[in-house]
């Protein structure tokens, strides 16, 4: 959900990123010379006269939102809330235009000549959040409380509406902690799910197995290889040496663990190890969650394909 950037995921910042420049060049370009945008920008001629002072208000906007958008262009998977909060000017300004048209303001001609700039970017930036919104490459960080707590509950998490009510932005910050057991930079995904899996597995809670089985199959995992992980049968070594090495993080094995990450980091890297390591260790939140809270139950491995 969280690893590495794709062609796909380089698209969308390139609509992002296209955005954000359009919006601080055209405000920039309004602030340092009020009049000669004016001149250069021919249809703002019939709206009145030029206003130096308004026209660099209106710069600073633009500027304000590229700003964010490049801000958000950098990370849109992680940043898309910012990619939404940057694009709502330069999308009430174009729905201004479009009202303009419609209540007979302006004319047609005048509309369609100004429709690239003032439609243009807006819509690449919406393009770009729903793209990723479709692949499931967001964060939950910047959902609104009560639809993150919405979405959980179609999980079946339990202790959602514990989290809800608890106060002191509690939710919040818990949707910060999730991005943690998602992440992978260096490891590949079947490394990182396999070391994940091995740790849920011991914490003998099966709604959790099923979830972390979820997101493996998510990112492309072969069903029947995860199966065989989760029957104790790793279908290679490497999947076996990630696998054994999460569930001796989990289980508090010393020996192992060290034994394991030494080999580990041998053959992939001390980042790969680092990686394994977060992502086995933050995937026990959920269980330990549910314990705490008296919503455990016993695992019952989900092994269908």
């Amino acid at each position: 959900m969280y690893g590495n950037t794709d062609a796909l995921d380089r698209f969308v910042q390139f609509l992002i990123g296209s955005a954000a420049l359009f919006a601080f060049c055209f405000g920039f370009y309004m602030l340092i010379d009020p009049f000669g945008w004016y001149e250069f920008v021919d249809t703002v001629k019939a709206t009145g006269p030029a206003n130096a002072h308004f026209i660099r208000d209106i710069g600073l906007a633009y500027m304000g939102s590229g700003l964010l958008l490049g801000f958000a262009a950098l990370h849109p998977g992680l940043r898309w809330g910012a990619a939404i909060v940057g694009n709502l000017w330069l999308f009430a300004h174009g729905l201004f235009h479009i009202y303009e048209v419609v209540s007979g303001i302006c004319s047609t001609d005048v509309f369609w000549r100004d429709a690239p700039g003032v439609l243009g970017p807006p819509l690449l930036v919406f393009i770009a959040v729903i793209i990723q919104l479709a692949r499931q490459r967001v964060s939950p960080v910047p959902l609104p409380k009560s639809a993150f707590v919405s979405v959980m509950r179609s999980m079946n998490e339990p202790y959602i509406d514990d989290l809800s009510k608890a106060g002191g932005f509690i939710t919040e910050k818990f949707q910060h902690g999730m991005l943690l057991s998602g992440h992978r930079h260096h490891a590949s995904a079947a490394l990182l799910h396999m070391a994940c899996l091995g740790s849920i597995r011991f914490e003998d809670c099966g709604p959790c197995v099923e979830t972390v089985r979820h997101y493996a199959l998510a990112e492309g995992l072969d069903p029947e290889r995860v199966k065989k992980a989760l029957a104790g049968k790793p279908e290679s070594p490497e999947d076996a040496l990630a696998y054994e090495f999460g569930a001796a993080i989990a289980s508090g094995d010393l020996i192992q663990a060290a034994e394991l990450g030494d080999e580990i980091e041998e053959r992939f890297g001390r980042e790969v190890r680092t990686e394994l390591s977060l992502g086995a260790a933050s995937v026990r939140i959920f269980p330990a969650m549910k314990r705490g809270l008296g919503y455990a139950s016993a695992c019952q491995i989900p092994l269908a394909a």
